[in-house]
């Protein structure tokens, strides 16, 4: 799944740093990465705004915003 973190990302409209860090929290398991991205994860959100200097990040339909992490 690692090479596909990009489209995966892509389909999900979540930014590539929220799927990088869905990724890595399910150790490369597509359908672990699928019910974090389904469910939200606060881990996930800290390791991306770590991969990022931006101050929102889109999650599929939300934004969330660094301050609120």
């Amino acid at each position: 799944m690692a090479k596909d973190i990009q489209s995966w990302a892509e389909i999900r409209e979540t930014f590539i740093e929220i799927a990088e860090a869905i990724v890595e929290i399910a150790d490369n398991d597509e359908v672990m990465a699928q019910k974090i991205w389904e469910e939200g994860s606060d881990e996930a959100l800290e390791i991306a705004f770590a991969k990022t200097d931006q101050n929102k990040l889109f999650w599929g339909e939300e934004t969330v915003e660094r301050k609120n992490v």
